[in-house]
């Protein structure tokens, strides 16, 4: 018996066609016209689109982060929460710890992730401490799995590397086929302003948005193309938000160098002026690395995703409460040593773990990252599809099918077609809703598009053929979340 998806519009990168879709298993077995019945449960997909489940390859679930607290959302709400916005898989990033080796951050990530996995996963390797002995262990990270490596130009004296790492570590993951993702902002100068604003008395959030101009990120992304020229070394630039960068990257890709890009949703709505400059500690809400910025800017970033400049859409979800540290958390913090925040605030519904308040008086100090997981889809589609500004084969392009081919899971993941896993995203284009805090699935005091009026839903969402989302009702297990294990020498898009 299998599952038959019948009288729907199923959606590809590359198709509209009207089509019955039969899973058999896990797998999509046969696409065709009129399929037989019998023997298999029906779907009724009627006035509904069908595609694939979005892929999510940045996001940051249970990250202790240098504003000494954990974001939010683990490997439980945060699968259940994605898988109710439509993604059915992400790739988070595994931290190497400061003289720790890559295999044991991804020994910590695997402790997080195995028993409360609900949607498929990989992870990336953000590499910050780079030594001989963590060079020759780079190329066995493909046996594990994991074609990718992220390095942090930002965060001076935390995670940022220098030029010859950056260089070096291209030039290792260039010989094994392997990715090198980059946070393009220069931290040196970003390690200077911060201070100087701070002395000055700036202190609020929008200095924020001061402390790392779109100058640095433009450079930094541009030092990082170059980089990738010089060793042939794919890159890949993660959350890209100004023009600066963005005609970086076009350079690029016009001299036939191997780099692409993606922006991130906070980054086509938000800006520096109205969101990081809102009334008193409001804009603490919308603190990130890089910082949002202009309306001008979300216009680059809009053409960047029509002409090809940009390859993916992500979101960067790191959420952390806006209203935290209720509760007897400081004594937790110095017993749990920053850890089991989640058994901290099961404790007591009020208790909240350290969150934005921690920057009060001191930009530099709030948490950065803000949620999002859950509402990438459906934004893009009422701003991106419904607003004529991109079609819906370009939607899924961007959301589900690049990301796929990018880094290495393609077609197992990111489209529709036979021998793929059936990750399917049964959505109803006439759905309205209203986007609110009250109703999302993220464990968060806020989100970010509150009251945002959306047309277009997902109604039902399967991951490889099981029932995940059926309206409002979730039947995701724990542990039914698989770790996808992805191939080198992906192809550069």
């Amino acid at each position: 018996m299998g599952l038959l998806f019948k009288n729907g519009t199923i959606i590809t990168a590359s198709d509209t066609i009207e089509a019955d879709l039969l899973v058999e298993g896990e797998i999509i077995t046969l696409i065709g016209n009129n399929l037989d019945t019998d023997g298999h449960e029906v779907v009724d997909c009627s006035g509904m689109y069908l595609m694939p489940g979005g892929i999510d390859v940045h996001t940051h679930l249970e990250l202790f982060d240098f504003g000494n607290t954990t974001s939010n959302d683990d490997f439980d709400t945060g699968h259940k929460a994605a898988a109710f916005g439509g993604t059915t898989s992400h790739i988070d990033f595994v931290i190497q710890p400061i003289g720790g080796t890559l295999h044991d951050g991804l020994d910590a990530w695997r402790k997080k992730s195995q028993h409360l996995a609900q949607i498929d996963y990989s992870f990336h390797m953000a590499v910050t401490d780079l030594n001989d002995d963590i060079m020759k262990e780079i190329p066995t990270l493909i046996d594990e799995g994991i074609t990718s490596l992220k390095v942090f130009m930002a965060y001076k004296n935390v995670f940022m590397v220098d030029d010859a790492t950056l260089y070096n570590t291209m030039r290792v993951a260039a010989e094994h086929g392997m990715i090198v993702m980059v946070h393009a902002e220069n931290g040196d100068v970003e390690a200077a302003l911060t201070p100087a604003l701070l002395a000055e008395g700036k202190t609020t959030p929008y200095h924020h948005g001061v402390s790392r101009p779109p100058e640095i990120e433009g450079e930094a992304t541009n030092r990082a193309v170059v980089m990738s020229g010089l060793t042939g070394c794919p890159l890949y630039v993660v959350h890209m938000t100004c023009e600066e960068s963005i005609d970086a990257l076009r350079r690029g890709r016009a001299a036939g160098y191997p780099v692409m890009g993606e922006s991130c949703t906070q980054y086509f709505f938000l800006t520096h002026d109205d969101d990081l400059g809102a009334d008193g500690f409001e804009g603490a809400k919308y603190v990130c690395s890089p910082p949002i910025r202009s309306k001008h800017d979300h216009n680059v970033l809009w053409q960047a995703v029509r002409d090809g400049t940009l390859q993916a859409v992500s979101t960067d979800h790191c959420n952390y409460w806006f209203e935290g540290g209720i509760g007897p958390w400081e004594e937790w913090q110095a017993e749990h040593k920053n850890t089991a925040w989640n058994t901290y605030e099961k404790q007591d519904p009020s208790y909240r773990r350290p969150g934005k308040e921690r920057g009060k008086g001191d930009f530099s100090k709030i948490p950065n990252g803000m949620p999002g997981l859950e509402e990438r889809m459906m934004v893009m589609w009422e701003h991106g599809v419904n607003k004529g500004r991109i079609s819906a084969n370009r939607f899924v392009e961007l959301h589900c099918t690049n990301p796929a081919k990018i880094f290495g899971m393609y077609p197992k993941k990111g489209t529709l077609s036979v021998g793929s896993d059936a990750d399917i995203v049964v959505f109803d284009p006439n759905k309205e809703h209203v986007l609110s805090v009250e109703t999302t699935h993220m464990r968060t005091d806020y989100i970010v598009y509150e009251g945002w009026e959306i047309t277009g839903k997902p109604v039902k969402v399967y991951q490889r053929g099981n029932l995940l989302v059926d309206g409002e009702e979730w039947h995701g297990k724990n542990g039914n979340g698989q770790f996808v294990a992805r191939k080198p020498n992906a192809p550069v898009l």
